[in-house]
């Protein structure tokens, strides 16, 4: 054949309308003259008794399908009675079904890799779903060759979980739409064609990349396109015509083009691979100094009475202004002794101005100090939503999560994971989140929330309903997503972190309310405290914040870590 492309149709859920489907395609092919194949995802068969009437002409051989029909296998119980064999078969002249999962190579060497029916949940798996070992079975054969480079085309029923990241919203609920097993598939299979169907839905993702930008070489894209159902009322979009020129007989230079819209890739979260721009800095074995937190707070000198190591972060002093208000003007008279080392190349980030956060900084409010690791320190929140709110602060200076190493994120997360354990004891679960914008030093707000207050769920459609109202579109990142791969650094955001594990992200275009994150916990919704939503007025005298602090101290100290020997 050349390399003369194919003539494709894909199609979405036939629900049993094959007449209706076959008339389009001869109406089509009457006006652009014939297609090669037609592929249908999603649910081919229906189960009224019309539906099965109308398959009966195709099966006597009464009626004949146009073109060659590719089908998938039954994605309800209903119709796994149309489906003879699990390995594919013929069911009808020119309509062919599959099989369960496997790879169609075609004469002119375009490879279609496919897996029928829907992710079991169960085990065993019922007829109309697929099994890990399914995928298994799909995927080892294909990444085993070392020539390797993807699929033509990806045929499956569910769409892959989270494939919206980074790209144009589909019109469909997030929340329950799509299979982590199909995104992972994906993410290994680099087809440049996925189609899918089941959600009645017609969205065309825009391309994505399947290679890190400057750390691998160039490689097709791969675009994303469910499709709905045959015939809907809605006339969304069901059937959709490509040309194609197999991969194998493409030239090199051809195939990798990448189309200016192209974005990245939904599914890379999950891998340990360094981002598109690698921003983790090597930290410098800086000075060190000691800080001992039983001097001069009242403290308990259990366990604290000895000094800890901490970096410096060699900051020039002063005050900038934080928009959350958390302006722990701090003053710090701790100890202090420097130790000759080697001078750098790496310096760690300098702020351009005087920092409030900075633990080596002289504004340090060393009282709101509740503990101290190695990277990171605790400290309690000023004019925090509850007594419990506390922030997670790197001690150097770094503006985002983004720009942190990854010694910094490793204690970053041991401190969020603790503080869980400790709410949980209290009866709480907790809210985190972060502000990259009009902020200079990083915060990660951790904000407890009573148990019989607020179901998880709820605090989620909170964020998503008012953000909804100042028209800001937060999206859910998949589990194990970078978050430098979806904000490169520079880039200002809004991250929260829910106790289920859910991630949401806005991007921040122009503006942005500062105190959107209280707000969103303080409404009626969530904690129903409004009166709370700016810190400005949840301020304390000096006297009582100490008490707060060394309260909070004493509760906290079985989970600290940081005390340790």
């Amino acid at each position: 054949m050349g390399d003369q492309p194919l003539r494709i149709l894909a199609c979405g859920d036939v629900e049993g309308k094959v007449d209706a489907l076959f008339n389009r395609v001869r109406t089509i092919q009457k006006k652009s003259g014939q297609f090669d194949l037609l592929l249908c995802v999603g649910e081919f068969f229906g189960t009224t008794p019309e539906a099965e009437a109308e398959w009966q002409g195709y099966k006597s051989g009464a009626k004949k399908a146009p073109i060659h029909t590719y089908i998938l296998g039954a994605a309800t119980q209903e119709t796994v009675k149309y489906f003879p064999s699990a390995d594919g078969c013929e069911l009808a002249e020119n309509i062919t079904y599959l099989g369960r999962r496997g790879v169609f190579t075609g004469a002119s060497g375009l490879q279609i890799a496919y897996v029928s029916g829907r992710e079991a949940l169960q085990d065993p798996a019922p007829a109309h779903c697929f099994t890990p070992n399914d995928l298994s079975a799909l995927v080892s054969p294909l990444l085993n060759n070392s020539k390797f480079k993807g699929v033509d085309i990806l045929l499956t029923p569910q769409w892959p979980r989270g494939v919206w990241l980074y790209g144009n919203t589909p019109e469909v609920n997030s929340k329950f739409c799509g299979s982590g097993s199909i995104a992972n598939l994906a993410e290994k299979l680099k087809p440049r064609y996925h189609f899918a169907a089941l959600e009645g839905a017609h969205y065309e993702r825009v391309p994505y990349r399947n290679h890190m930008v400057l750390q691998e070489n160039a490689q097709h894209v791969s675009r994303f396109i469910a499709l709905a159902t045959v015939n809907n009322p809605a006339k969304k979009k069901y059937l959709y015509a490509f040309n194609i020129v197999p991969m194998k007989i493409m030239e090199p230079s051809e195939l990798v083009k990448q189309p200016q819209d192209v974005t990245e890739n939904p599914y890379r979260g999950g891998k340990k691979e360094k981002p598109a721009f690698d921003t983790s800095k090597e930290e410098e074995p800086a000075s060190q100094f000691f800080f001992d937190l039983s001097r001069g707070q009242g403290g308990s000198p259990r366990g604290r009475g000895r000094k800890r190591h901490v970096e410096e972060d060699r900051c020039k002093q002063g005050q900038p202004r934080d928009g959350d208000g958390h302006s722990q003007r701090q003053s710090h008279d701790g100890n202090r002794q420097h130790q000759g080392q080697p001078k750098q190349p790496r310096r760690p980030p300098q702020p351009t101005g005087p920092c409030w956060f900075c633990l080596a900084s002289p504004q340090v409010e060393k009282h709101l100090v509740i503990s101290i690791g190695a990277h990171c320190y605790l400290a309690l929140a000023k004019g925090g939503l509850t007594p419990h709110h506390v922030l997670i602060l790197p001690i150097g200076h770094y503006q985002s999560v983004v720009e942190l190493s990854s010694e910094v994120v490793e204690e970053m997360e041991k401190y969020k994971t603790t503080l869980k354990k400790f709410y949980r004891s209290k009866g709480e679960r907790c809210v985190i989140f972060e502000r990259n914008y009009r902020s200079q030093h990083l915060q990660i707000q951790v904000v407890p929330v009573p148990l019989d207050k607020c179901a998880t769920e709820d605090i989620k459609e909170a964020f998503m309903v008012q953000g909804q109202e100042q028209q800001m579109e937060l999206m859910e990142i998949p589990e194990h997503t970078d978050l430098k791969q979806i904000a490169p650094p520079g880039t200002p955001y809004f991250y929260v972190e829910l106790d289920s594990e859910e991630k949401l992200f806005y991007r921040i275009q122009k503006h942005f309310p500062l105190q959107f994150g209280r707000e969103v916990l303080a409404s009626e919704a969530v904690m129903n405290i409004p009166t709370r939503a700016d810190w400005k007025e949840c301020k304390q005298t000096r006297e009582e914040e100490e008490e707060c602090s060394k309260r909070l101290r004493d509760d906290f100290q079985p989970y600290d870590f940081a005390l340790e020997d």
